[in-house]
């Protein structure tokens, strides 16, 4: 079966996260037309994201093999198996949304430490040996990422490229592996009340069966 991976990055609970709150109603939407996909969840408030150290690496990008990583201290072993679970977490999916508010003109710091962690050489990615452009390894089966974003204030479209510089950054990391199909959600304008709150999420749910069509996540035909 095709698998949709929803990744969450906010410590609220889902009932005061608007990012989440969204990402549910996105999710439900999703899998009511395509019920051939499983969901599977990652909560990265939840789930240990291990901080990438040297010692992990045996070159740029490339994690140390099986029987280097049997070197080393129980503890860091534990640290390389789980960077390469999430890889293959990752790799593994067909659909990826992330439901992430905006901070400081970016998003919390635990999505940068997973997109480290899935951004290796010669799984998601790879560099040539005398330079030129990366090419990503993701272009393999129809993928694609919707990045649901919640701000407190509405974004003006001229401003955006100033300030949207998380949501930019996810969407070049994104198409440096391969994964074109990109598709934005923003939840704007939460503002400080809960009615504030509460219209910015109602504003967004009407873009939701948009995207969803928009998306081509057809398997192709085999002949």
């Amino acid at each position: 079966m095709r698998k949709l991976l929803y990744i969450t990055v906010n410590s609220k609970p889902e009932n005061l996260s608007s990012s989440k709150t969204v990402g549910r109603i996105f999710v439900d939407r999703f899998i009511k037309k395509y019920p051939d996909f499983t969901v599977e969840e990652l909560d990265l408030y939840k789930a240990h994201i291990p901080r990438l150290e040297y010692q992990y690496y045996q070159s740029r990008n490339c994690i140390i093999n099986e029987d280097a990583a049997n070197k080393l201290p129980e503890k860091e072993q534990k640290e390389v198996h789980t960077i390469v679970e999430l890889c293959n977490q990752f790799i593994s999916a067909n659909v990826y949304v992330i439901a992430s508010p905006m901070w400081s003109l970016s998003f919390p710091a635990p999505l940068k430490e997973y997109i480290d962690c899935i951004v290796q050489s010669d799984r998601t990615i790879t560099f040539p040996e005398k330079g030129g452009k990366p090419q990503g390894l993701l272009n393999d089966k129809p993928r694609a990422v919707i990045y649901i974003q919640s701000s407190g204030a509405e974004i003006p479209l001229i401003m955006r490229p100033m300030l949207n510089r998380g949501l930019d950054y996810v969407e070049d990391i994104m198409k440096s592996l391969g994964i074109s199909n990109f598709e934005k959600l923003l939840v704007d304008k939460t503002g400080t009340t809960e009615v504030e709150r509460l219209a910015a999420i109602e504003k967004a749910k009407e873009q939701i069966d948009r995207i969803i069509n928009k998306l081509d996540v057809k398997e192709p035909i085999s002949v």
